[in-house]
């Protein structure tokens, strides 16, 4: 009997494990208001309170979110991201700016805790002074102690945030923003919270404040500019024909300095060849030549040779 009840259960966990993971999907991206969370929830979160803390969590899904204060907070890659809507836009939080009730959530309601978690007590919190270094730690001495008898009443769910899924749901600030304001009349409690929620909720109009005068400038600018423009045009177009004469010329002229280039080459190839000597013929070789034999013959005088010669001179 007891082996029949392990093997059932082992066979209909992943029945109810299936859907808690699959009702969410991560994913992390960058935005124009800096490093944001892309959480995407196919439903509104099932949120169950945490005994003795003004948190609640979701124990469905397979990410670690909680709620708190009138806003959502998730801790993934070892940083806090925190949103007034159950599925985002995500904003990311520094260290210094997380409540401190939200760090006071016990190390056993991380749905996916670091593996660093995994050393710590798990009813008790992660222990942030050794992550986050003993600067952090000087300045928020005590963060782990509280009077237990006087925990602040958990703020109230923005149930009105159910019906808006799927293609319903809003991701422009501004329609978030008018949708909170008519449907979510809490305000946060911790000045932390405050902080967050009024630079998310502002900081569009400050933009837009910041970029109209800048804005107008620029179009003042473009119109005194205008009219120099609409000149320099015109010259524009008056000089093109002479341009596109000078253009022809620089290309003929170009045209025959290559002809003279090429003809310079071709002469200086000329000049450099080795002149052919003409070989004279067998026949015409011996012209001319004397023979040592004939050398020596002639070489031979008669004797009386001289005397005749001198004989004729008289």
């Amino acid at each position: 009997m007891r082996y029949f009840i392990l093997a059932m259960a082992i066979l209909l966990f992943p029945a109810y494990a299936i859907p808690a993971q699959a009702q969410s999907q991560f994913s992390i991206s960058v935005g124009n208001r800096g490093t944001s969370l892309g959480f995407t929830m196919s439903t509104y979160p099932t949120l169950a309170r945490i005994p003795g803390y003004p948190v609640y969590y979701d124990p469905r899904v397979d990410r670690n979110y909680f709620f708190y204060d009138g806003l959502y907070w998730v801790y993934q890659d070892d940083n806090w991201y925190s949103s007034p809507w159950y599925n985002g836009p995500w904003d990311w939080v520094d260290p210094s700016y997380v409540p401190l009730f939200v760090l006071r959530i016990p190390v056993r309601y991380y749905r996916r805790p670091p593996s660093y978690f995994r050393v710590w007590r798990s009813d008790a919190a992660p222990r942030w002074g050794e992550h986050w270094g003993p600067k952090w730690e000087r300045q928020h001495s005590g963060w782990d102690r509280w009077d237990r008898r006087s925990v602040p009443r958990a703020a109230p769910l923005p149930t009105y945030q159910r019906q808006y899924t799927g293609n319903r749901y809003p991701r422009d600030l501004r329609e978030q923003r008018t949708i909170e304001s008519r449907s979510y009349r809490y305000q946060p409690r911790e000045a932390k919270s405050r902080h967050i929620l009024q630079q998310r909720r502002y900081e569009p109009e400050s933009r837009n404040r910041r970029q109209q005068p800048a804005r107008q400038q620029q179009n003042d600018r473009d119109k005194q500019e205008q009219p120099a423009r609409q000149l320099r045009n015109a010259r524009d177009k008056q000089e093109q024909p002479a341009r596109q004469q000078r253009n022809t010329r620089g290309k003929q002229e170009q045209h025959a300095r290559q002809q003279r280039n090429t003809r310079s080459s071709q002469q200086q190839k000329e000049s450099r060849k080795p002149q052919k000597r003409q070989q004279p013929g067998k026949k015409a070789q011996g012209i001319g030549k004397k023979t040592s034999k004939d050398r020596s013959s002639q070489n031979k005088q008669h004797p009386n040779d001289g005397d005749k010669g001198r004989a004729w001179d008289q």
